[in-house]
């Protein structure tokens, strides 16, 4: 059974609906997923010159932005998590009047914070997994009650980089103790067990929802980036009205968090239920070959070249 497609794919492009434009794709940054990102920048890059723009790819990080120094009509961002996905990066081309892809300061800051987005979802009626924020202070206590199994994450991190699944009280509380001495804080969040779906948003459009099936115990950052037996399935036997439930409630979700242009929102599927639950919202998802907004994209026939392109153009319309 198909998944719900919308129709925004148009015919095949070789030059930009913008003209030819100076362009810096800002990629690499101080995160974690740096590696990821130096892989989503060269490929935008690539794009980017097959569409007829001048392009600059530039290496950037807090203590050197030394890239937006560079004439630049538009800054393509393809910084993943710290710096780029924070908000950071977007306040600074805003102090200097550059226009950027997506979302803003204020959005990226909350979709970047699993815990104020997930309350910002259940404010707008997006369901989410229970979860606690977890501080030196109450660390102990939720380490002893909290259902398991859980996973513990960052707060604000992304590519599933030290996520743990914990299926005991002592893994847990050790997973816990160890993100709160390297991060200040972890996120633990009632595991859903189930098909694990992602979708992707461009314009005002949620795109083809897709399962993602891997041999690991969880989706983590080496099923992400490195295996190549991850499977992205779109011919889904999930009910029809599920999957355009999780389509419309995707849109809500970006909508919720102020997110604009593209992102990415990552579900989980309780298998007895049939519910759906919110994970997080990707402000900035990846584009490489194993990423999943240019997968959606092409289900619907809009090439690499046609998402780079349409998201330039959406966004210098904002």
């Amino acid at each position: 059974m198909n998944t719900v497609e919308t129709d925004v794919a148009s015919d095949t492009i070789t030059r930009s609906s913008l003209g030819t434009l100076e362009v810096t794709v800002l990629a690499g940054g101080p995160s974690a997923e740096r590696d990821v990102s130096l892989q989503s920048g060269q490929s935008v890059a690539e794009s980017l010159r097959r569409l007829g723009h001048k392009v600059e790819l530039c290496d950037i990080g807090p203590e050197n932005l030394a890239a937006l120094d560079l004439p630049a009509d538009f800054v393509f961002v393809t910084l993943h998590g710290a710096f780029g996905e924070d908000g950071q990066v977007q306040a600074e081309l805003d102090r200097r009047c550059i226009p950027y892809c997506g979302t803003g300061v204020a959005a990226s800051k909350l979709a970047m914070d699993k815990a104020a987005s997930k309350r910002k979802f259940a404010q707008h009626g997006v369901p989410t997994p229970e979860f606690e924020l977890v501080t030196q202070q109450n660390l102990m206590d939720v380490a002893a009650s909290f259902d398991l199994p859980a996973f513990v994450k960052p707060v604000a991190s992304g590519s599933s980089v030290d996520t743990f699944k914990a299926f005991d009280r002592d893994t847990f509380q050790d997973y816990c103790e160890s993100l709160v001495r390297d991060y200040g804080s972890a996120l633990v969040e009632k595991c859903i067990c189930g098909p694990e779906l992602t979708v992707g948003i461009l314009g005002q459009e949620a795109l083809p929802v897709c399962e993602i099936r891997t041999k690991r115990e969880f989706y983590d950052y080496k099923a992400k980036y490195l295996d190549d037996d991850t499977e992205y399935l779109f011919d889904l036997t999930l009910p029809v009205p599920l999957l355009e439930r999780v389509q419309a409630l995707s849109l809500k979700a970006h909508e919720s968090l102020g997110c604009e242009v593209f992102s990415r929102v990552d579900w989980m599927i309780d298998a007895q239920t049939l519910e759906p639950y919110a994970l997080e919202v990707n402000t900035i998802p990846g584009f490489t070959s194993h990423s999943l907004l240019p997968k959606s994209a092409a289900r619907i026939g809009v090439s690499f070249d046609q998402l780079c392109d349409r998201i330039m153009a959406l966004s210098m319309k904002r």
